[in-house]
């Protein structure tokens, strides 16, 4: 697949690296020599100086042979334009812009979207994207990752086995035995650093982070099971009045109404701001690092201190000094992965990654097949798909004992007819089912051609 990238930051670098290494014939485009020059040295990738948006920048950049462009410069109306000159100039395929500006996405302006306007496939949000993250682990905080698929009928959590797990030492096959009408699928386990797709007869131990396939109705029997029964977090203090900051203090006012949320800001003015656009929630000016700041937000008290700024030094420091205080749950927004390896030594409980979530997002669209949903997971060592089964695929039909699925790949659970059925051997998958499944990195081709139609279809 060919992809033109504009923008090289944290975002389009973080793509550029995902597809690269799966062997995509890429090119990136940014105004910036040295965020280009960094592309060139690191990624087996093309970067090109220029503006992403004008015609011949994009026609050197190999526009007119692309199959996808993907816009995520920082300016929404730069990432626009490139969509609709890709559209007009060069009949690209997919087009995929990021979009911040909130004014953009209102639902009564979704016409502007087409083909006779401006013709972009896909939005992404960053901020939405990662304040429905952070607005998920607040409301299960004993998941340090969690993702819904399926109309939200499933989720793939992600659980830490401390050592009191309950489980711990027991066979994965015995599980089931233990907790007959559990409907919840151990798909994946992080140990010593090394992610691997476990077998029936491997045991859990102490320090493993494990991805669990559940139906959502057990998400929380599921955490018990594990170890975890943190409750759902009512007193937040948000760190960071961004449009990060902001849109989770919104979300939190319209979903969780026992919430009591406060929330700092360095600005006076964007304090100013945010007060005026918020009925609920406290908001205080000052910085995030100020001790005093921190006891007049209450933190102490706080069930989770969530960190949003735009600084990964100040996100770790601020939930490095909650802690300190008394708070009892902190979470960091962190874009760099050297911070983000350092959490458990600093005693920060959770880390949002906002490129990981949009690469989750971008991935999606660049799967071949009938996939749904993707969601990636330990820096891209592995994906979580939601994929569709047509008729030719070599999934349908037989009972899934039956089926010659190589290492690295596990079925999580099926969804068919509105209702979550659990694997088991038994289980034939039929034609529409919408299939959860985990794979390591190197067998997501592999899924792809599940899931893609043959030519024996016509």
């Amino acid at each position: 697949m060919r992809v033109v990238i504009c923008g090289a930051g944290q975002v389009g670098y973080g793509i550029a690296e995902r597809l690269a290494a799966e062997q995509n014939d890429v090119s990136v485009i940014d105004t910036s020599p040295q965020l280009i020059q960094a592309i060139r040295n690191n990624l087996d990738v093309r970067g090109m100086v220029g503006h992403g948006a004008h015609p011949d920048v994009l026609a050197q950049a190999g526009a007119e042979g692309a199959d996808m462009i993907i816009a995520v410069t920082l300016h929404d109306e730069v990432n626009m334009v490139a969509c609709q000159v890709a559209h007009s100039l060069f009949n690209v395929p997919t087009k995929i812009a990021r979009i911040r500006a909130q004014s953009y996405r209102e639902p009564h302006w979704r016409d502007l979207y087409s083909n006779e306007h401006l013709p972009i496939d896909v939005i992404i949000s960053p901020e939405v994207e990662v304040g429905e993250m952070v607005l998920r682990r607040l409301q299960l905080p004993g998941a340090f990752d969690i993702v819904r698929f399926a109309d939200e009928k499933i989720a793939v959590i992600g659980v830490e086995c401390m050592d009191d797990c309950p489980v711990i030492d027991t066979p994965l096959a015995q599980l089931t035995e233990l907790f007959p009408d559990l409907e919840a699928v151990v798909v994946g386990v992080v140990r010593e650093g090394a992610l691997f797709v476990p077998r029936s007869a491997d045991s859990l131990n102490a320090g493993d982070q494990v991805y669990v396939v559940v139906n959502t109705d057990q998400l929380r029997r599921t955490l018990g099971v594990f170890g975890h029964e943190e409750q759902e977090a009512t007193r937040v203090v948000i760190a960071g009045g961004g449009n990060i900051g902001l849109y989770v203090a919104r979300l939190l006012e319209g979903r969780a109404a026992r919430t009591r949320t406060k929330l700092i800001e360095m600005s006076k003015l964007r304090a100013g701001d945010i007060a005026d656009q918020l009925k609920r929630t406290v908001v205080l000016n000052g910085s995030a690092l100020d001790p005093d700041i921190l006891r007049e937000a209450d933190v102490e008290d706080s069930d989770t201190v969530v960190a949003l700024t735009n600084e990964d030094e100040i996100n770790i420091l601020a939930c490095v000094m909650a802690k300190k205080l008394g708070a009892r749950r902190t979470m960091a927004l962190v874009n760099n992965r050297t911070f983000a390896g350092m959490k458990k030594n600093l005693g920060i409980d959770a880390v949002i990654d906002p490129r990981g979530v949009t690469v989750s997002k971008v991935l999606q669209h660049v799967r071949r097949g009938r996939i749904r949903a993707v969601h990636s997971v330990q820096n891209g060592e592995a994906e979580v798909i939601e994929a569709e089964a047509l008729e030719t695929s070599p999934l349908v039909g037989k009972p899934l004992r039956e089926l010659d699925l190589p290492e690295g790949i596990r079925i999580g659970a099926v969804y068919r007819d509105g209702r979550v059925a659990m694997p088991n051997g038994d289980l034939q998958i039929a034609a529409g089912d919408r299939i959860v499944i985990f794979a390591t990195a190197e067998r997501v081709r592999q899924v792809e051609q599940m899931f893609r139609v043959s030519l024996e279809f016509f």
